[in-house]
This record gives structure tokens, C-alpha cells and sequence, in this order.
């Protein structure tokens, strides 16, 4: 969870751009940060893949109150709603983006186009429709608050128990690329979410900074950090599991909390 999904970032600017905080431009360029460029196929109307800001305004014109994001992986459909078509697709691709009020969802497919050394990300939004329903698992800012102060004290716990020091090359640079991303993405959630879901996306994404290091990279900088044998990475993926678990509903619950306020009517 080092990287910020994309469907985070196309939920938080779309919301911005539906609510008329932000140009459609800049929702355009922000949803799109480093890729190179982002369609989407699949929109009613439309009769092939179109840019960002103009699926964007499609999108309004066809009843989109929100976009609701979903992180779901295989056991735990986490935001999605149906149907199965959709959900199988978002499971693909770990994400999706669900337009509510339009009955609309997105799932990304990236490519990376270019010679080798020189290649750059484009990515289509296939669109298609979903069943407007309450999605999976999702908490409320405050269950996820709660259950994210206990989950950084377990990941820590894990990281100890499993010698896992965060000291070496892999794990140092793992620690760099998640501080520097930090740094500049104060603004990920867009104009127009309550501070508590800064709060929550923040936490959300320490988590799961601390789970990926712990995977991937420990004291020694090995692959599987301090794990010396089969049984020792089993039992770390085991603990971890329910750590990685609460920061995905939490980030869930971030992003999705522009279109929970705007439903309570406190938008």
C-alpha cells in the first residue's frame, strides 16, 4: 500500500469536480498525476473512449452524485455491491470507482506503452453498470479511526516479534518512498472531505506502509525481511493479514466519506 490507488484519486477530484471546488481540468490533472493519460470506454453516450474531463462531465449529466471507491481482494469484496460481472473485474484489477446515482462503475486497466527505459502508463476506465446497493464492509470514519489506532500497535508488535528492524537497504528505501509521498500528498483527498477523513487516509496509509515493509524487507534487507525459514513467513503473512485488512476498509472509508456526508446531508 505504498502507492496511492488510482481509483483514490479519480473518487477524491471527481468528488471535488461534482461539487464545483475544482476546475475539470485540474480534477483531469490530478486524477492522472504521473500517468501519462487516462480515458475512460464504456460511458453511455459515448462511442469510444473519451479523455478525463469529459467523462467526467458525462458522468454528471448521467445522475453521478458521488464516486465511492472499492479495494477489494479475493475473500473479502471490500466497497462493491454487484454485480458479479463487475465485482470479478474489479477483483482483477484491486480497485474500482462506483459513480452512485448514476448506477456506473470503473475499473482501471493500466498499460505501460514505450520502448524499454522509456516507457510511460496509460490507463482505461472500462465502464459498465452496477447494482446500486450498500457496498461491502465499508466502516464509518469512526469505526475505521478506532480499529486503525489498534492496527499500527499490532503492525508495530509484528515487526518486532518478527525481527523485522527496518534498517536495511530494501526496507530504508521502501521508508524513504512512502515519506517523500507522504509529503507531497496532503492534498489527495481533494477540497471538500471533513478533516477526520485526512486523518483516517493518513493512518490508513502508515499501516499499510508498515505492512508492505514488513512483506518485503527487514533488518537484513532480504526479500522476506529477518523470516528465515517457510514457517516463520507464514506465521508473519498470518499476522499481518488482519493488519492489511484495516488499513484497505479504512482507506475505503476515507474516500468514500465526501459521498457519506453529502447522503447524511452534511455536505
Amino acid at each position: 500500500m505504498l502507492d496511492e490507488p488510482r481509483s483514490g484519486r479519480l473518487a477524491a477530484w471527481g468528488n471535488a469536480l461534482l461539487a464545483g471546488l475544482v476546475s475539470p481540468d485540474e480534477a483531469a490533472h490530478r486524477i492522472a498525476d504521473e500517468d501519462a493519460s487516462h480515458r475512460v470506454a464504456g460511458l453511455p453516450g459515448e462511442s469510444g473512449p473519451v479523455g478525463l474531463t469529459l467523462a467526467l462531465g458525462r458522468l454528471r449529466a448521467l445522475g453521478a452524485k458521488g464516486l465511492r471507491v472499492a479495494l477489494p481482494i479475493a475473500g473479502h469484496p471490500l466497497g462493491l455491491s454487484g454485480p458479479p460481472e463487475f465485482n470479478a473485474q474489479a477483483l482483477d484489477a484491486g480497485e474500482a470507482v462506483i459513480a452512485t446515482g448514476a448506477a456506473l462503475g470503473l475499473v482501471p486497466e493500466v498499460s505501460a506503452v514505450g520502448p524499454e527505459g522509456d516507457q510511460h502508463v496509460e490507463v482505461v476506465w472500462r465502464c459498465q453498470g452496477v447494482r446500486e446497493a450498500p457496498p461491502a464492509d465499508v466502516p464509518s470514519l469512526s469505526e475505521a479511526e478506532r480499529e486503525l489506532t489498534e492496527a499500527l500497535r499490532e503492525a508495530t508488535e509484528v515487526l518486532s516479534r518478527l525481527n523485522v528492524a527496518g534498517s536495511g537497504p530494501v526496507a530504508q528505501a521502501a521508508l524513504d518512498a512512502y515519506r517523500a509521498r507522504a509529503e507531497r500528498g496532503r492534498e489527495v483527498l481533494a477540497p471538500g472531505y471533513p478533516p477526520r477523513a485526512l486523518r483516517v487516509l493518513e493512518l490508513a496509509q502508515r499501516v499499510g506502509a508498515l505492512v508492505d515493509i514488513a512483506y518485503t524487507a527487514g533488518g537484513d534487507g532480504r526479500e522476506h525481511g529477518g523470516a528465515v525459514s517457510a514457517s516463520e513467513i507464514t506465521a508473519r503473512a498470518e499476522a499481518l493479514r488482519p493488519v492489511e485488512r484495516t488499513s484497505r476498509r479504512a482507506q475505503v472509508a476515507a474516500y468514500n466519506a465526501y459521498v457519506e456526508e453529502r447522503e447524511r446531508g452534511g455536505l
